[in-house]
């Protein structure tokens, strides 16, 4: 039964890490709908917005109903959103509510269900579990944006691939769903009541909202704009940079977490943030070749990995494994403000051609948020 939990859990965050293939369309899109840069980043912002604001009260859908009852309505919605994306050929505003309105809300809904499961299900290795669990969410954007490449070239538009994804995505969202069930003796051991104003008002969840944070809109900067990142990049160059993160993504979620396992969780927090910070530092050094593109977006997306495993990891070291699905809802509302990222480097290569000022104004902010983890270490001692 554990085995067919994990398979589940990978094909479900297979079909929801797919907003990561994002970039691939962008240059089309833009073509065909005579936007900005900028402009087609709404859709993704937008679902970045709303995914992490539906998390803060998906883990109370959860606890009353079920898991199974949770997936297959978020599964049902997130693919009714990216077929109704599909219409946006004719009017964008089909696919700003589609990909990132309504499917969203549907990946707000089911994304806490695996993790939380599985956590519940693999006590003693919260870490591991967790980045097996969601590595999925990075390997869908791989090879989904690999068939959306391959198909573009063969003359489909973007809004086509939303309709046809989309049919594929919620089924096998709602079939994975069946799989997904608490451990038997799951109420006798869910005892700890914790209130939201509690748990927001914690120094320590602050701390980890704040450094989440930082993280996510280092990754999020880089995934919506990987083809643009280098100026002479051709459509199948910005696909393998996309399938790169992904599949980097994906990897990253495992190592960091079994890293996890073995570490304090203030030290691997601070040895993600400085790798991402670093690596920002550099691009403009790295970014200069179609090859120097491969290694800067497999190095983000391993670095970007981490971040979906050691802060739903700390939650479970601090606040319990029962927790998870709803104390993770509410720190995961970090991407709300992260997904302001991609809008603030579309806007600024818009301005300057150039994506070096945001990735530095990035930077600085996730070395503050090191700063921040190293004097407050005595809150972080699990």
């Amino acid at each position: 039964m554990r085995i067919m939990i994990i398979l589940s859990a990978l094909l479900m965050q297979l079909c929801l890490g797919a907003t990561y293939s994002w970039s691939v369309y962008v240059q089309q899109i833009k073509a065909l709908v005579n936007i900005s840069q900028a402009q087609a980043q709404i859709p993704f912002s937008v679902f970045y917005f709303v995914f992490p604001l539906t998390m803060i009260f998906s883990g109370i859908l959860i606890e009353k109903f079920s898991p199974r009852v949770a997936a297959i309505s978020g599964g049902v919605l997130f693919g009714c959103g990216w077929l109704i994306s599909s219409l946006g050929g004719d009017n964008f505003i089909y696919t700003i509510l589609g990909n990132g309105l309504i499917a969203g809300v549907g990946a707000g809904i089911a994304y806490i269900v695996p993790i939380s499961t599985c956590i519940k299900w693999f006590p003693d290795n919260k870490g591991l579990v967790t980045g097996v669990a969601v590595a999925g969410f990075g390997g869908g954007a791989a090879l989904v944006s690999t068939i959306a490449g391959y198909l573009l070239k063969l003359n489909f538009t973007p809004f086509a691939l939303f309709g046809y994804f989309g049919l594929v995505f919620m089924f096998l969202i709602v079939f994975s769903a069946f799989f997904m069930k608490n451990p038997a003796d799951f109420s006798k051991t869910d005892t700890l009541k914790l209130g939201f104003l509690e748990v927001v008002t914690d120094k320590r969840f602050m701390i980890l909202y704040f450094a989440m944070f930082t993280g996510l809109a280092a990754g999020f900067a880089v995934s919506a704009n990987i083809k643009q990142l280098y100026e002479s990049a051709t459509l199948m160059t910005g696909v393998k940079a996309v399938s790169f993160f992904a599949i980097a993504n994906a990897i990253g979620r495992i190592v960091w977490g079994s890293f996890f396992d073995r570490f304090k969780s203030r030290t691997i927090i601070q040895l993600n943030l400085l790798a991402q910070a670093l690596l920002l530092f550099m691009s403009p050094f790295i970014l200069t070749s179609s090859a120097g593109l491969q290694v800067f977006a497999a190095l983000a997306g391993f670095n970007y990995g981490g971040i979906l495993v050691v802060y739903a990891g700390s939650v479970a070291r601090i606040w319990g494994a029962n927790k998870v699905g709803s104390i993770y809802g509410w720190l995961f509302s970090a991407n709300i403000p992260g997904a302001i990222a991609p809008l603030l480097a579309g806007y600024f290569y818009d301005q300057t051609g150039s994506f070096t000022v945001p990735m530095y104004m990035i930077a600085v902010a996730i070395l503050t948020a090191i700063l921040i983890v190293h004097f407050n270490k005595n809150n972080l001692t699990t």
